[in-house]
Protein backbone atom coordinates (compact mmCIF):
# COMPACT_ATOMS: atom_id res chain seq x y z
CA UNK A 1 0.00 0.00 0.00
CA UNK A 2 1.33 3.46 -1.45
CA UNK A 3 0.94 6.56 1.57
CA UNK A 4 -1.62 7.95 -1.09
CA UNK A 5 -4.01 4.80 -0.63
CA UNK A 6 -3.29 4.73 3.10
CA UNK A 7 -4.18 8.09 4.15
CA UNK A 8 -7.50 7.27 1.35
CA UNK A 9 -8.22 3.78 3.71
CA UNK A 10 -7.84 5.68 6.71
CA UNK A 11 -10.51 8.22 6.15
CA UNK A 12 -12.71 5.89 4.60
CA UNK A 13 -12.57 3.30 7.40
CA UNK A 14 -13.25 5.96 10.10
CA UNK A 15 -16.18 6.77 7.78
CA UNK A 16 -17.46 3.44 8.40
CA UNK A 17 -16.62 3.27 11.75
CA UNK A 18 -18.59 6.60 12.49
CA UNK A 19 -21.43 5.48 10.24
CA UNK A 20 -22.54 2.62 11.79
CA UNK A 21 -21.76 4.40 15.45
CA UNK A 22 -24.50 6.77 14.32
CA UNK A 23 -26.93 3.93 12.61
CA UNK A 24 -26.40 2.07 16.06
CA UNK A 25 -27.46 5.21 18.02
CA UNK A 26 -30.16 5.61 15.79
CA UNK A 27 -31.94 2.29 15.79
CA UNK A 28 -31.38 1.60 19.59
CA UNK A 29 -33.15 4.68 20.87
CA UNK A 30 -35.81 4.21 17.76
CA UNK A 31 -35.17 8.16 16.31
CA UNK A 32 -36.71 8.89 12.70
CA UNK A 33 -35.42 11.00 10.23
CA UNK A 34 -36.86 9.70 7.08
CA UNK A 35 -40.73 9.14 7.07
CA UNK A 36 -42.20 7.35 4.19
CA UNK A 37 -43.89 3.64 4.23
CA UNK A 38 -43.27 1.34 7.12
CA UNK A 39 -40.16 0.51 7.62
CA UNK A 40 -39.05 -3.02 7.29
CA UNK A 41 -36.43 -5.21 9.67
CA UNK A 42 -36.13 -2.28 12.05
CA UNK A 43 -36.37 -2.35 16.03
CA UNK A 44 -34.99 -0.51 19.06
CA UNK A 45 -33.23 -1.71 22.22
CA UNK A 46 -31.45 -4.78 22.21
CA UNK A 47 -33.59 -6.84 20.25
CA UNK A 48 -32.25 -4.67 17.17
CA UNK A 49 -29.04 -7.47 17.55
CA UNK A 50 -31.30 -10.08 16.72
CA UNK A 51 -30.91 -9.00 13.00
CA UNK A 52 -27.77 -9.95 10.78
CA UNK A 53 -27.07 -6.55 9.54
CA UNK A 54 -26.68 -4.94 12.68
CA UNK A 55 -24.11 -7.78 13.76
CA UNK A 56 -22.40 -7.25 10.53
CA UNK A 57 -22.21 -3.61 10.32
CA UNK A 58 -20.93 -3.77 13.91
CA UNK A 59 -18.26 -6.44 13.41
CA UNK A 60 -17.47 -4.21 10.26
CA UNK A 61 -17.09 -0.98 12.20
CA UNK A 62 -15.05 -2.68 15.12
CA UNK A 63 -12.68 -4.04 12.40
CA UNK A 64 -12.31 -1.02 10.41
CA UNK A 65 -11.18 1.01 13.62
CA UNK A 66 -8.25 -1.83 14.39
CA UNK A 67 -7.77 -1.54 10.64
CA UNK A 68 -7.51 2.57 11.06
CA UNK A 69 -5.33 1.93 14.17
CA UNK A 70 -2.72 0.01 12.47
CA UNK A 71 -2.62 2.48 9.52
CA UNK A 72 -1.97 5.27 11.41
CA UNK A 73 1.13 3.34 12.99
CA UNK A 74 2.33 2.24 9.95
CA UNK A 75 2.02 6.12 8.41
CA UNK A 76 4.06 7.04 12.00
CA UNK A 77 6.70 4.16 10.78
CA UNK A 78 6.26 2.56 14.25
CA UNK A 79 5.66 -0.35 12.18
CA UNK A 80 6.67 -2.18 8.90
CA UNK A 81 3.95 -3.20 7.19
CA UNK A 82 0.24 -3.91 8.14
CA UNK A 83 -0.20 -8.10 10.06
CA UNK A 84 -2.02 -10.13 7.83
CA UNK A 85 -4.52 -11.24 10.57
CA UNK A 86 -5.75 -7.43 9.83
CA UNK A 87 -5.89 -8.43 6.54
CA UNK A 88 -8.38 -11.74 7.49
CA UNK A 89 -10.50 -9.76 9.69
CA UNK A 90 -10.71 -6.82 7.36
CA UNK A 91 -11.48 -9.60 4.52
CA UNK A 92 -14.31 -11.27 7.34
CA UNK A 93 -16.10 -7.74 7.73
CA UNK A 94 -16.44 -6.84 4.14
CA UNK A 95 -17.39 -10.46 3.32
CA UNK A 96 -20.60 -10.15 5.92
CA UNK A 97 -21.58 -6.93 4.90
CA UNK A 98 -21.62 -7.34 0.91
CA UNK A 99 -23.78 -10.73 1.93
CA UNK A 100 -26.02 -8.38 3.66
CA UNK A 101 -26.16 -5.98 1.09
CA UNK A 102 -26.84 -8.97 -1.70
CA UNK A 103 -29.50 -10.19 0.30
CA UNK A 104 -31.49 -7.23 1.02
CA UNK A 105 -30.87 -5.98 -3.39
CA UNK A 106 -31.50 -9.64 -4.43
CA UNK A 107 -34.36 -11.19 -1.81
CA UNK A 108 -35.60 -8.97 0.84
CA UNK A 109 -36.08 -6.25 -1.13
CA UNK A 110 -38.43 -8.17 -3.50
CA UNK A 111 -40.32 -9.65 -0.54
CA UNK A 112 -40.73 -6.34 1.14
CA UNK A 113 -44.46 -5.25 2.05
CA UNK A 114 -43.76 -1.71 0.50
CA UNK A 115 -40.82 -2.65 -1.54
CA UNK A 116 -36.78 -1.89 -1.29
CA UNK A 117 -37.29 1.70 -0.06
CA UNK A 118 -39.01 0.40 3.07
CA UNK A 119 -35.08 -1.37 3.89
CA UNK A 120 -33.50 1.88 2.82
CA UNK A 121 -35.06 3.98 5.50
CA UNK A 122 -33.29 5.65 8.77
CA UNK A 123 -30.81 3.74 10.07
CA UNK A 124 -31.05 0.92 7.59
CA UNK A 125 -30.17 3.67 4.79
CA UNK A 126 -26.70 3.89 6.42
CA UNK A 127 -26.28 -0.64 7.62
CA UNK A 128 -28.30 -1.91 4.18
CA UNK A 129 -26.53 0.41 1.82
CA UNK A 130 -23.67 3.01 2.79
CA UNK A 131 -21.45 1.04 4.83
CA UNK A 132 -21.37 -2.26 2.79
CA UNK A 133 -21.21 -0.24 -0.35
CA UNK A 134 -18.00 1.99 1.30
CA UNK A 135 -16.47 -1.11 3.00
CA UNK A 136 -16.55 -3.13 -0.42
CA UNK A 137 -14.83 -0.18 -2.17
CA UNK A 138 -12.29 0.45 0.38
CA UNK A 139 -11.41 -3.02 0.92
CA UNK A 140 -10.71 -3.35 -3.26
CA UNK A 141 -9.52 -0.45 -4.44
CA UNK A 142 -7.27 0.96 -1.30
CA UNK A 143 -6.47 -1.92 0.51
CA UNK A 144 -4.51 -4.27 -2.14
CA UNK A 145 -2.69 -6.95 -1.01
CA UNK A 146 -0.94 -9.99 -1.63
CA UNK A 147 -1.18 -11.04 2.11
CA UNK A 148 -4.40 -13.09 1.73
CA UNK A 149 -4.12 -16.45 -0.36
CA UNK A 150 -6.77 -18.87 -2.06
CA UNK A 151 -7.70 -21.17 1.45
CA UNK A 152 -8.16 -17.92 3.35
CA UNK A 153 -11.48 -17.48 1.25
CA UNK A 154 -13.14 -19.49 3.57
CA UNK A 155 -12.50 -16.83 6.47
CA UNK A 156 -15.35 -14.91 4.96
CA UNK A 157 -17.85 -17.54 5.90
CA UNK A 158 -17.51 -17.20 9.63
CA UNK A 159 -20.01 -14.56 10.56
CA UNK A 160 -22.40 -15.81 8.75
CA UNK A 161 -22.08 -19.46 10.04
CA UNK A 162 -22.21 -18.31 13.35
CA UNK A 163 -24.59 -16.00 13.39
CA UNK A 164 -26.55 -18.77 11.33
CA UNK A 165 -26.11 -21.06 14.62
CA UNK A 166 -28.18 -18.49 16.39
CA UNK A 167 -31.10 -18.26 13.85
CA UNK A 168 -31.84 -22.11 12.76
CA UNK A 169 -31.92 -22.75 16.40
CA UNK A 170 -34.49 -19.73 16.89
CA UNK A 171 -36.37 -21.21 13.90
CA UNK A 172 -36.62 -24.51 15.48
CA UNK A 173 -37.21 -23.72 19.06
CA UNK A 174 -40.21 -22.04 17.54
CA UNK A 175 -41.45 -24.08 15.05
CA UNK A 176 -45.32 -25.00 15.67
CA UNK A 177 -46.61 -28.20 12.67
CA UNK A 178 -43.82 -27.31 10.43
CA UNK A 179 -44.54 -23.28 10.73
CA UNK A 180 -42.26 -20.61 12.29
CA UNK A 181 -44.09 -17.12 12.87
CA UNK A 182 -42.39 -14.28 11.19
CA UNK A 183 -41.58 -12.71 14.70
CA UNK A 184 -38.78 -15.48 15.12
CA UNK A 185 -38.19 -16.32 11.30
CA UNK A 186 -38.08 -12.40 10.29
CA UNK A 187 -36.05 -13.00 7.05
CA UNK A 188 -38.79 -15.37 5.80
CA UNK A 189 -36.24 -17.73 4.96
CA UNK A 190 -38.23 -21.22 5.62
CA UNK A 191 -42.02 -18.90 4.94
CA UNK A 192 -43.01 -22.20 3.33
CA UNK A 193 -41.93 -24.24 6.09
CA UNK A 194 -39.10 -25.77 7.99
CA UNK A 195 -38.11 -28.07 5.51
CA UNK A 196 -36.96 -25.43 3.29
CA UNK A 197 -33.95 -24.84 5.20
CA UNK A 198 -32.44 -27.32 3.17
CA UNK A 199 -32.23 -25.25 0.06
CA UNK A 200 -32.16 -22.22 1.73
CA UNK A 201 -29.25 -22.43 3.73
CA UNK A 202 -27.53 -24.35 0.71
CA UNK A 203 -28.17 -21.36 -1.07
CA UNK A 204 -27.12 -18.72 1.46
CA UNK A 205 -23.84 -20.25 1.81
CA UNK A 206 -23.33 -20.08 -1.98
CA UNK A 207 -23.82 -16.71 -2.14
CA UNK A 208 -21.73 -15.96 0.68
CA UNK A 209 -18.76 -17.49 -0.44
CA UNK A 210 -19.07 -16.33 -4.03
CA UNK A 211 -19.22 -12.91 -2.54
CA UNK A 212 -16.10 -13.61 -0.79
CA UNK A 213 -14.49 -14.78 -3.33
CA UNK A 214 -14.83 -11.50 -5.66
CA UNK A 215 -13.78 -9.63 -3.00
CA UNK A 216 -10.58 -11.74 -3.02
CA UNK A 217 -10.19 -11.70 -6.20
CA UNK A 218 -10.24 -7.91 -6.48
CA UNK A 219 -8.43 -7.14 -3.44
CA UNK A 220 -5.33 -8.68 -5.25
CA UNK A 221 -2.72 -6.69 -6.25
CA UNK A 222 -2.47 -5.94 -9.48
CA UNK A 223 -5.69 -6.91 -10.39
CA UNK A 224 -8.32 -4.15 -11.77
Amino acid sequence: MNKKYIKISLILNIFIFLMVLVATIVMFTGFKFMHGPEVTLDCSNIEMFKFFTVDSNIFMAMVALIFSIYEILLLKNKIKEIPKFTYILKFMGTSAVTLTFLVVFSYLGWIAKDGLFSLLMNSNLFLHLLVPITSIVTFIYFEKSDKLKFKDTFFGLIPMLVYAVFYVCNVFIHTHNGVVSPQYDFYYFVYHGVWTAVIVIPIIIGINYIGSLILWRLNRKGKK
